[in-house]
């Protein structure tokens, strides 16, 4: 492959590669990364690198010389000299509000892209605010949000919007999110922090709105509602409140074919009433939990970071996301689907956004973006070829497919 950054010796960088969702990373990498990529594993441990450069290595012979990197998320030359060697870092360092901001302004100045795992709010409000100047003048593309949070969602609404074609009047969007799963510490240590910010968190997403240009004439918004069943979903719903909203808005709000009056929701959808009651309740005790620090910190003892679902667990795991869209007197049903959507899935959906970034022919952009806004169909056809599926249904309801869904 030519090389498109004279002076930069590698194409891409795992950053955190010794962590449980990392190492899944580097094991979908290791296998479908094109030939002659130059990667790199990056981490603070030399010695956990090495470890996970053999396993790949008795697997794939040809691995064992990948390079390592010794980084830390608190030592700011260290990733300064890493950003400024690759065109394109991934990180699955977590929390990203206490370790993931260095890395983002390391890459904004350093024009390098960046692809993330992040689904906490207020740490993408906060990079915004801190880093999206500098990197639309260096011409950095800094992508949040590129694994479970929040590809099925992004890149689901706009797969519907082009099914769709544009928009000149009002657009309501649906999305009904079915899943059989379990998670790992880094993902419930996320969670709890972000929980654990409320007022920061509204105090940054304010702010955010108060910097974003405006948007004259075009009106985005929020669709909600009690708890309830719906025909499409075939499922009780209720609103989901995660990052995957703000996301789809913001695609919303940049691309035009999305129309003038677009609306998103976000909805959790079980068969039976007192499951999605008994999750809720779940959520809201966590929530609780994360306001109190010795509760906060009980939590994180059940299930320490690093630590993770099994192979044979991960195996059984699936998600479905079922999107229904109302606009100009149609409405339309499609349906993004796959397999164990916290590990598997988000290592694919995270290693496929970096490869995408260095490789495929995208339009121009820099600064901040949403996986649709930076890679969009390139990025579809990608994961499609990598098994998850995009599909359009009919518009009646219809029956989840497979596996007893």
């Amino acid at each position: 492959m030519a090389d498109p950054t004279p002076g930069k010796p590698f194409d891409l960088v795992l950053f955190g590669a010794t962590g449980f969702t990392g190492s899944l990373v580097a094991d979908y990498l290791a296998e479908h990364a094109p030939a002659g990529t130059r990667w790199a594993l990056a981490g603070r441990s030399a010695a956990k690198l090495q470890a996970v450069r053999d396993r790949l290595a008795a697997a794939r012979p040809e691995l064992k010389g990948l390079p390592l990197l010794i980084a830390d998320a608190a030592d700011r030359v260290s990733l300064r000299e890493l950003a400024e060697r690759t065109r394109v870092v991934i990180s699955t360092v977590g929390p990203y509000l206490h370790y993931g901001e260095p890395l983002v302004a390391a890459c904004a100045e350093a024009g390098c892209d960046y692809v993330d795992l992040t689904g906490e709010p207020e740490f993408v409000d906060a990079m915004y605010l801190k880093h999206n100047a500098r990197a639309v003048e260096t011409g950095a593309r800094l992508v949040h949000c590129c694994g479970f949070d929040s590809i099925p969602t992004d890149l689901g609404v706009l797969y519907t919007m082009r099914e769709l074609g544009p928009q000149t009047g009002p657009v309501r969007v649906s999305g009904f999110i079915r899943v059989k799963g379990t998670f790992s510490g880094g993902t419930l240590a996320s969670a709890m922090a972000a929980m654990s910010r409320p007022k920061a968190m509204a105090r940054t997403a304010k702010a955010r709105r108060s910097a974003e240009p405006k948007q004259p004439g075009r009106r985005f918004g929020v669709l909600a509602g009690p708890p309830r069943h719906d025909a499409t979903a075939r499922a009780w719903i209720a609103p989901l409140p995660v990052i995957d909203t703000q996301i789809a808005l913001r695609s919303a709000a940049a691309l035009p074919e999305y129309g003038p009056d677009f609306r998103y929701g976000h909805f959790a959808a079980v068969r039976r009433l007192p499951i999605a009651l008994g999750a809720l309740s779940l959520v809201a005790g966590l929530a609780v939990a994360a306001q109190v620090k010795p509760l906060r910190q009980a939590v994180g003892k059940v299930v320490k970071p690093g630590q993770g679902p099994d192979e044979a667990r991960r195996a059984a795991s699936w998600f479905t996301l079922r999107l229904r869209a109302e606009a100009g007197g149609r409405t339309l049903v499609t349906e993004v689907s796959g397999g164990d959507p916290g590990y598997g899935e988000t290592a694919k959906m995270l290693a496929e956004s970096a490869l995408c970034l260095a490789f495929d022919d995208l339009p121009p952009t820099a600064g901040q973006q949403t996986t649709a806004t930076a890679m969009g169909e390139a990025l579809i056809e990608r994961l499609s070829r990598a098994g998850i599926t995009f599909r359009t249904l009919e518009a009646a309801p219809t029956r989840a497919p497979g596996r007893g869904r």
